[in-house]
């Protein structure tokens, strides 16, 4: 049975260890990236222990707190608009959509309205509308390049979340929280 005061104290838990990675984004070089992943890899296991109501909570809250408080905006607003909530939805995904391909295809519009979305907000509403001028010689294809190897990241992010998922139900839960097989 689900009790009140472990979701809060879960949530609680997850909540600090996902501000704690947004937090490192202002102190180790090019983790704008991967600390907004890994923080939304830990609501894999508050979806699975908690449930995703209160996943999506703990999302929320890390959302909010990671707008106020990181030193990288950029990185707030990837977890936000992407890596926050997709190991929550994505489980949702794959029970609601049966047709692989369909699936597929939603999940990469979904991706990529996001990330162009979530940079448009970082040029614009932040006003940061120097960043594609980092990338120098690429030239004014940068964005298209970028986004292209987003989404070769993206299939590997899936393919990390979905495996992250089976290890946690099959192997991690099972052995450590002595809870039976989903």
């Amino acid at each position: 049975m689900r009790y009140k005061s472990s979701q809060v104290a879960v949530g609680g838990m997850a909540s600090g260890l996902c501000l704690l990675l947004m937090f490192l984004t202002g102190m180790i070089p090019f983790s704008e990236y991967a600390c907004p992943t890994f923080a939304g890899l830990v609501l894999i296991a508050v979806a699975e222990e908690m449930g995703r109501k209160t996943a999506l909570i703990v999302y929320g809250a890390v959302s909010l707190l990671s707008l106020l408080l990181t030193p990288s905006k950029e990185a707030a607003i990837l977890f936000v608009f992407f890596f926050g909530y997709y190991p929550v939805i994505r489980a949702v995904l794959m029970e609601k959509v049966a047709v692989r391909p369909v699936r597929l295809l939603l999940k990469l519009l979904l991706f990529n309205g996001m990330i162009v979305l979530s940079y448009l907000i970082v040029i614009h509403v932040l006003g940061i509308p120097d960043i594609l001028e980092e990338f120098g010689s690429f030239g004014q294809y940068s964005a298209l390049v970028l986004l292209l190897f987003g989404n070769i990241f993206f299939f590997v992010y899936d393919y990390t979340v979905g495996n992250l998922t089976e290890v946690y139900t099959d192997y991690f839960a099972p052995r450590f929280l002595r809870r039976g097989h989903r």
